[in-house]
């Protein structure tokens, strides 16, 4: 195994150079990088995208979380469908209209540069910090089963999975990873259905009555004292999907390579229904990994995002093995690719303007910001892992929720923002609003505290929701009515 696995990787790789050659060998505008031309098939943007929303982490972390939160997380996802409809009727119709590259441009056009920069920046230390986490789970899983094998420290066995996803999508952009995720998506998806198989057939009992007598097989939580409660669950899914779908640069800027609205539109409602079911086979999938590990006596690791690769690479036959590297491997490549390319667009076009230079000056500049993006996030990853280090197992939170605890602070205020500016008709003082970004999340913090300690309420992802109602009350609060704005 331990030669299997990098023979595997490489050829894995290889395969993405050839997909990058073959869609940049006519050459790549900067049109193409950041919008495929707008020439994207909605189908392929569609089935790539759910190994975006997916990435390692959801392979890995979330069969996982079913020892402890059970089947639970699929009140978050039912809450997803929610958010992805409002997404197709509500945002889209407005980024094809104002025909947008960067979605954080509308900011601009309805309050000022200040919350146009003040958004584009949110989005910034949300993308790179959640893909920082990505990766390292990744990373983290990859070092145990190749890296250390050959001594090769962490901080290297980092730079080279970055410097893998630079080779095949730097030049390309969106225009090559609309199908290197497509390819990528298939490819975990094969890896968790065949897992599943092989499992179910080694199992004393059907598939159906394994998922039937789970002990973890419960679907729905009604205290709503717990975090787990599925208003608060269902509540948090939608403003989540809202969020990091519907105010995400790199979902939005696939979406915004679809060839027209309508196209877009059945792009965005096929992810969403495709992506229920998929995510339902990760969450069973994590009853059968607690099943096998019960059935043959296997200790459960301390740190469950754990569970899926121990088994996969120690008990389960090695095709299995080949087949979960290769699958997490296409997780967490899809799901990095685009949001490096989705940071380079935000930094190039709402930071450095990068559409008022030369073509050949664009794409040179383009060029360095991509390199700085990967950097920025390779030292993110290093911080991460310097800071878990010193952290006792027991105390290490699931990839999973360290990546929707980021989101519940850092994509708030741009809820907030983008409520208001759909909803309102008051003008803002835009001198304001960054101001107004920065202090919502630290009195989401304090009420966090307070609530926890003095109520016994546990906060939950709808944190979400009210971090974007304190954006929305201090938008109004920094604002007047038009009608005095015009008589005045």
């Amino acid at each position: 195994m331990a030669l299997l696995v990098p023979i595997s990787l490489i050829a894995y790789f290889l395969l993405l150079l050839g997909i990058s050659w073959w869609t940049t060998r006519g050459g790549v505008s900067l049109n193409d990088f950041f919008k495929a031309g707008g020439k994207a098939p909605w189908y392929l943007v569609a089935f790539g995208m759910i190994g975006t929303s997916i990435s390692g982490v959801t392979f890995v972390s979330v069969p996982g979380t079913v020892g402890s939160q059970h089947f639970g997380y699929m009140q978050i996802v039912l809450g997803y469908l929610v958010g992805y409809i409002a997404i197709t009727f509500v945002l889209l119709p407005l980024y094809y209209r104002l025909q947008l590259t960067s979605i954080y441009s509308y900011l601009e056009q309805r309050f000022g540069k200040n919350t146009y920069k003040t958004g584009a920046s949110f989005f910034l230390l949300s993308r790179s910090l959640g893909s920082a986490a990505r990766l390292f789970l990744i990373a983290i899983v990859l070092q145990k089963l190749m890296f250390d094998y050959w001594n090769i420290p962490f901080p290297v066995s980092i730079a080279i999975l970055i410097l893998m996803i630079v080779l095949y999508s730097s030049k390309g952009g969106i225009k090559t990873i609309v199908y290197t995720d497509t390819f990528q998506t298939a490819f975990f998806l094969i890896a968790v259905i065949c897992t599943m198989i092989v499992i179910a057939n080694e199992l004393p009992s059907s598939w159906y009555s394994t998922l039937a007598n789970s002990p973890h097989n419960q679907f729905f939580f009604w205290d709503w004292r717990l975090p787990n409660f599925f208003g608060k669950q269902f509540l948090a899914g939608a403003l989540i999907s809202l969020s990091m779908t519907g105010l995400d640069q790199d979902q939005m800027q696939k979406n915004l390579a679809c060839r027209n609205l309508f196209e877009a539109q059945k792009n965005m409602l096929s992810y969403a229904t495709t992506l229920v079911f998929v995510n339902a086979a990760f969450v069973f999938l994590g009853a059968y990994l607690y099943a096998y590990a019960d059935f043959r006596d296997i200790p459960i690791p301390k740190r469950t995002d754990e569970l899926f690769p121990l088994l996969a690479m120690n008990y389960l036959p090695k095709a299995i093995g080949v087949l979960f590297l290769l699958g997490l491997i296409a997780a967490a490549f899809s799901s990095a690719d685009g949001a490096i390319s989705a940071l380079t667009t935000s930094v190039a076009v709402d930071f450095f303007n990068i559409q008022s230079f030369s073509e050949s000056k664009s794409l040179q500049l383009k060029q360095k910001i991509y390199g700085l993006v990967c950097l920025a996030i390779y030292l993110q990853i290093l911080g991460i892992y310097f800071y878990e280090s010193f952290k006792p197992p027991e105390a290490k939170l699931s990839v999973i929720q360290l990546v929707l605890d980021l989101a519940t602070y850092t994509y708030g205020p741009l809820l907030g923002l983008f409520a208001f500016g759909l909803f309102s008709k008051r003008k803002c003082q835009d001198s304001f609003i960054p101001w107004v970004a920065i202090l919502s999340p630290v009195l989401c913090l304090l009420v966090q505290f307070g609530f926890s300690r003095w109520l016994g309420y546990t906060w939950g992802n709808e944190l979400l929701m009210l971090n974007a109602c304190f954006t929305y009350l201090g938008c109004w609060m920094a604002s007047t009515p038009v009608d005095y704005v015009s008589k005045n």
